[in-house]
């Protein structure tokens, strides 16, 4: 029987594709179809299980579209791991369950590279294996995601370009380890330093969340002295044990899974946002008119309107997917937005917070997100234009710093333009009031900007945001995505682990370049504040002068 969604809610495996059905449904069919193909075929034991069939298209179906799109349908073996890992989790005592093995990623120039020609049958792979001496390739096969890594890491430390260093970063015999557990807030950030404790570098990862509350978390990692693999297993379950209370929620799956319902939850009919008694933010929702939608979000869309007659950009949340948490946040969006008052700043006009229909109001900003000029429009920057762009930013940043607000998700997506081209800092869904012992924690952002010690979950102040910031620069003065040959998870890593940073241009101004690598220094002290970026940039845009023409 055929499945019209992604929910899992169907048991039965479907019999066909068909054009009508959506993309990411397809995607799990072919995959499905071929490993079912390949176990049969090779006649796994799996496969005369009664009911298999419909477990491994149930074991599809319940992980994202990608996991189907990115998997080696050649290593079956490593699917039927995970579908097993998958069950074995549902037991809470038994803790994160996983399984390592030897991988090897050659270069292509490798004469020992995993050749995926080979007949695919079980003996062909295995004698190929034998003769040549060398471990299957990781499961999702992306090769050419540790390459970019190894070629950022180059770069970074200044060896880029030696074809002899890439062979051996490529080559060294690595491990797959695959944990599966009940998925939780923070626990990749658990993993991943549980992996670091016991010495273990991070090349690649690879995180999927099923729909039933399940992640399954896979790691290719080197750094593992020992040829044998059972070493390894002892370490790392010692290591799970130390950490057992963080990485085992004590609640059950099922609390969990509640906690996450978007529909039973009971929720108050208003949202309670401090009042100080200086200022009335409450919208009148008979004066706003809501029109077009011009972006669309996970958890809410952006209209243009009007609100007495004035244009305005209306942000409202889908009320399918408001729960407590995204409560607290639209609290604390409101709460300081309402504060603030920059022309750099984007104006906050007021909200609605009566339940269902929650949104927040603020100035229309006619020429949309850096963003999307960098990376949709395919705009460009000339460097005085740049200059007075990142000066908006920083005067921005500047003023929010100085009232202990730190943004926490600086990014080109969340500054916008006016009609006069100023810059202004947008959204603050995830901003907070610095606290009194001047540290925060908490996972916030987004990954190709964010600072090394927000991706740790360490101790961090405002000087997060300078190091995003210098991220934005980089991005502003190169038009490029950052880290776009690797995944964002795959740049945490590399940020964290190898201290990889964007390449500047051999062309771009010396005095640009150094404000760079200070704004992203691995110790936040000795980043620069606003303040001193301010100077830097406008003494640069006097060196520079005005654009031509103008």
């Amino acid at each position: 029987m055929a499945m019209d969604d992604d929910t899992g809610s169907c048991s039965s495996r479907p019999v066909g594709s068909s054009a009508k059905q959506p993309r990411h449904h397809r995607q799990k069919l072919e995959a499905y179809h071929e490993v079912l193909r390949r176990v049969q075929e090779w006649n796994y034991e799996e496969a005369n299980l009664p009911g298999f069939d419909d477990q491994l298209w149930h074991h599809f179906d319940r992980l994202p579209a990608r996991y189907a799109f990115d998997v080696n349908v050649e290593r079956v073996e490593d699917v039927l791991t995970h579908k097993r890992l998958l069950t074995l989790a549902k037991d809470p005592a038994k803790g994160p369950v996983f399984e390592i093995r030897p991988v090897q990623v050659n270069s292509a120039s490798n004469s020992n590279y995993w050749d995926p020609s080979v007949k695919d049958d079980a003996q062909s792979l295995a004698n190929h294996i034998g003769k040549h001496s060398v471990h299957p390739p990781p499961t999702f096969g992306s090769s050419h995601n540790l390459e970019a890594l190894a070629q950022a890491n180059r770069i970074y430390t200044g060896v880029e370009g030696s074809d002899a260093n890439s062979n051996n970063f490529l080559s060294r015999p690595m491990h797959e380890i695959t944990f599966s557990t009940i998925d939780r807030p923070k626990l990749l950030a658990e993993l991943t330093s549980l992996l670091s404790d016991i010495g273990l570098n991070i090349q690649e990862a690879h995180a999927f969340s099923t729909t039933d509350g399940y992640s399954l978390d896979v790691f290719v990692v080197d750094g593992w002295s020992q040829e044998g693999i059972e070493d390894l297993k002892i370490t790392l379950e010692s290591q799970i044990l130390k950490t057992k209370d963080k990485l085992v929620p004590t609640q059950p799956l099922q609390a969990l899974v509640d906690q996450r319902s978007t529909v039973t939850d009971p929720l108050p009919g208003f949202v309670d946002i401090p009042n100080d008694g200086v200022d009335v933010w409450e919208i009148n929702s008979k004066q706003l008119k809501v029109g077009d939608k011009v972006a669309a979000g996970s958890f809410g869309d952006l209209y243009k309107g009007t609100y007495c007659s004035q244009e305005v950009a209306v942000k409202v949340l889908k009320p399918e997917h408001v729960n407590a948490d995204m409560l607290r946040e639209f609290s604390q969006e409101v709460f300081i937005m309402r504060k603030i008052r920059h022309k750099n700043v984007v104006q906050f006009i007021g909200a609605c917070t009566q339940s269902p229909n929650l949104c927040i109001v603020t100035e229309f900003m006619s020429r949309g997100s850096l963003y999307d000029f960098l990376h949709k429009q395919k705009g460009k920057f000339d460097l005085p234009t740049l200059l007075k762009v990142a000066i908006d930013a920083s005067r921005g940043m500047n003023y929010l710093h100085q009232n202990n607000i730190i943004h926490r998700d600086l990014k080109t997506a969340n500054l916008l333009m006016d009609e006069n081209k100023v810059v202004k800092v947008a959204d603050f869904g995830v901003a907070r009031v610095q606290a009194q012992s001047g540290v925060m924690t908490a996972e916030t952002g987004t990954y190709r900007w964010m600072a090394p010690e927000v991706i740790e979950h360490q101790a961090y102040n405002h000087k997060a945001d300078i190091f995003s910031f210098g991220i934005l620069l980089w991005e502003l003065l190169t038009g490029e995505l950052p880290y776009s040959q690797l995944t964002p998870l795959q740049a945490a890593v590399g940020v964290v682990q190898k201290g990889i940073r964007p390449a500047i241009p051999n062309d771009a101004h010396p005095k640009l370049a150094a404000l760079l690598w200070k704004c992203w220094q691995q110790d936040p002290t000795l980043r620069p504040n606003f303040s001193e970026i301010i100077q830097i940039l406008q003494d640069i845009a006097k060196e520079v002068g005005p654009k031509q023409g103008t």
